[in-house]
C-alpha cells in the first residue's frame, strides 16, 4: 500500500527508466503517436544520453553502422559509418528536442524499486534524487525500463597477482579520469573486445607504445568510415532516397553475415581471418587474429579503415596473446617469461550485467524474480501487469530491435484505449519456459557472468526470442494485438481475489473481460 496520499504522487500515463538511446527513442515514438498521454523519463545521470554521456574513453564510438543504429523516425543521415561518441550523444539530444522529450526528464533520479497495486491498478516508482538524499514516489499506469543490461557505476574488473606492486596508472575505460595524460607513455591495454580494439589505436597517436594485452582474440572486421556509396547516390536520387536505400542494404549485409557465420561457420572463419591477414601481411604473427570459437560466438568487432592494422603496421601499437602471471613494478610478466613495459595499464575487462537498473520489482509487495521469467515477444514481462522492457539485438544495431518494440507498444497502448482496457498481462498456458537466458547465445564473458540476471528464453513464439529483425518486424508490427496470450481488463472488470489469511492476490487468472 503506498504511503502517502495519492493526490501528493505525482501520477503518469507511462514512466520510463533511463534516458539513453532506448529512453529517448521510445518516449518520442509514444509522444508522437499518443500525445494525449502523460509521459515521463526517470534518469539516475544529470544528462540525458546513457551509455553515451558515461563512456569518455579515447575514441569512443559505435560498433554498428549508425544507418541501423540510428532512429528509424529520424534517420542518421551523415556519411560517418561508425560515429564517435560525442555525435551520437548529440543526435540523441536533438531528438529529444525535437519531439518534446526533453522537457519530461527528470535527471539525477535513481530508481529504487517498483510495485504494482492491484487496487489502484497502477505502479508505485520509489526514487532517490541522489544530490539531495530525498526519496520521492511517483505512480504510472505502464511502467517500462529502457536501461539497458549493464551496471553503469562498476565495471567489470577482475583481480591481478601482485597488481599493487605496479607503480604506474591503472584506468578501467567506464571510469576515465578526465583530462587522463598518456603522451609519450608505455600503455598496456588488458582485453581483446570492442572497447580494447577501439582504445589501442585511439591511444596509439600520442602514446609511446600501445600493446594490447589478449587472453584469447576476437574476430576484427575493417569497415569504411566513409559511406562514399551513399555520397554517390547523393548526386542523383533525394537525400531521403538515398539514406533509406542505404539502410536497407546495411541491414541485409548485416543479416547474410551473421546467417553465413551460423550456417557456415568454418567457411566464414577462414574468410574472416584472411581478411586480417591481407591487412596485417607476413610479418604479423597471425595466432594473434585467430580466435578459439567459431564466428558470432561473440559479437565481430569492427574497426574503421583498418585503424588498428595501421597502428601495428606503423609500430606505434602490438598486440600479445598469453596469460598474466603477475605485475610488476614498471609492467606486466607473462606466464610466457615475457615482460610488457607499462606506465599505464587499461583494464578493458568488460561490464557487470545488471537488468532494470538495479530496480527492485514487486507485485502487490511481494517481491518478483525478473530472472524467472519470460518476455512475451521480448517486449512485455510474463504475469507483470502493465510492464515492458526494451532489450535491442546483440547480432545487430541495438535501435533496430528498440524501434520496433517501441512502436509495438505504441500499438498496444491504442488497441486498450480503442477498448477501454487499463490492465493487459502476458500469461503463459503451454508451459513454454526454458532454462535457456535471452543471450545465452553469446558466449561472451560479461554475458556468461551475469545472466542468471536475465529473464528466460521460451522454446515457441510469443515467449521465443528470435534476434531476428524480419520476423520481429512482422510479429510486433504486423501481428494482432489480440492473443490468447495476453489478458486484458478495465477497472470495472479486474477484481481481486484474497488469499486464506486475508493478503490481497492480483487477479490474473480471474480476468472477466479477455480480448
Amino acid at each position: 500500500m503506498m504511503h502517502k496520499q495519492a493526490a501528493d504522487i505525482p501520477h503518469f500515463d507511462v514512466l520510463i527508466i533511463g534516458a539513453g538511446l532506448s529512453g529517448i527513442g521510445t518516449a518520442c515514438h509514444i509522444a508522437n503517436t499518443s500525445p494525449q498521454k502523460s509521459i515521463t523519463l526517470l534518469e539516475r545521470r544529470e544528462r540525458l544520453g546513457g551509455t553515451w554521456d558515461l563512456f569518455k574513453y579515447p575514441g569512443i564510438r559505435s560498433d554498428s553502422d549508425m544507418l541501423t543504429f540510428g532512429y528509424n523516425f529520424r534517420p542518421w543521415n551523415k556519411l560517418h559509418t561508425l560515429a564517435d561518441g560525442p555525435a551520437i550523444k548529440q543526435y540523441i539530444s536533438d531528438t529529444a528536442d525535437e519531439f518534446g522529450v526533453t522537457e519530461k526528464i527528470q535527471f539525477g533520479v535513481k530508481t529504487l524499486s517498483a510495485n504494482w497495486d492491484s487496487q489502484s491498478k497502477c505502479w508505485t516508482v520509489t526514487t532517490l534524487h541522489e544530490a539531495s538524499g530525498e526519496k520521492r514516489e511517483y505512480t504510472c499506469g505502464f511502467f517500462i525500463s529502457c536501461t539497458g543490461y549493464y551496471d553503469q557505476d562498476v565495471g567489470y574488473r577482475p583481480a591481478f597477482p601482485n597488481e599493487s606492486s605496479f607503480k604506474g596508472e591503472q584506468v578501467h575505460p567506464q571510469h576515465w579520469p578526465k583530462n587522463f595524460d598518456y603522451k609519450d607513455k608505455n600503455v598496456v591495454i588488458i582485453g581483446s573486445g570492442a572497447t580494447a580494439v577501439t582504445l589501442m589505436p585511439a591511444m596509439a597517436e600520442d602514446a609511446k607504445h600501445v600493446t594490447m594485452l589478449q587472453r584469447s582474440p576476437s574476430y576484427i572486421v575493417s569497415v569504411p568510415s566513409i559511406d562514399k556509396m551513399t555520397g554517390r547516390l547523393e548526386r542523383f536520387l533525394p537525400k531521403s532516397w538515398a539514406y533509406k536505400f542505404a539502410r536497407k542494404r546495411n541491414l541485409t549485409m548485416q543479416r547474410i553475415i551473421y546467417l553465413a557465420c551460423r550456417r557456415w561457420p568454418n567457411f566464414m572463419r577462414k574468410y574472416l581471418i584472411s581478411h586480417v591477414q591481407k591487412r596485417v601481411g607476413p610479418n604479423v604473427d597471425m595466432r594473434h587474429f585467430t580466435p578459439k570459437y567459431l564466428p558470432w560466438d561473440e559479437r565481430l568487432c569492427s574497426v574503421p579503415d583498418a585503424d588498428l592494422f595501421n597502428a601495428i603496421n606503423d609500430g606505434k601499437a602490438s598486440i600479445e596473446t598469453g596469460e598474466i602471471a603477475r605485475f610488476t613494478e614498471n609492467g606486466i610478466l607473462m606466464k610466457s617469461g615475457k615482460t610488457l613495459p607499462a606506465d599505464v595499464i587499461i583494464t578493458a575487462t568488460g561490464l557487470n550485467l545488471l537488468t532494470l537498473g538495479g530496480t527492485a520489482v514487486s507485485i502487490d509487495n511481494t517481491p518478483c524474480s525478473f530472472s524467472e521469467k519470460m518476455t512475451y515477444k521480448s517486449v512485455l514481462i510474463e504475469d507483470m501487469p502493465n510492464m515492458a522492457w526494451i532489450f535491442g539485438y546483440v547480432n545487430a544495431s541495438w535501435t533496430l530491435k528498440a524501434d520496433i518494440s517501441a512502436t509495438y507498444l505504441c500499438r498496444l497502448f491504442n488497441y486498450m484505449e480503442d477498448n477501454e482496457f487499463d490492465v493487459v498481462i502476458p500469461e503463459d498456458h503451454d508451459n513454454c519456459a526454458l532454462d535457456d537466458g535471452v543471450m545465452d547465445s553469446l558466449q561472451a564473458g560479461y554475458v556468461q557472468r551475469g545472466k542468471h540476471q536475465l529473464p528466460r528464453q521460451g522454446r515457441k513464439y510469443p515467449w521465443k526470442v528470435t534476434m531476428h529483425y524480419g520476423k520481429d518486424r512482422k510479429m510486433l508490427l504486423d501481428d494482432p494485438i489480440e492473443d490468447a496470450a495476453l489478458h486484458f481488463s478495465n477497472k470495472e472488470t479486474y477484481v481481486d481475489s484474497v488469499d486464506n489469511v486475508g493478503n490481497t492476490v492480483p487477479s490474473h487468472h480471474n480476468l472477466t473481460k479477455e480480448a
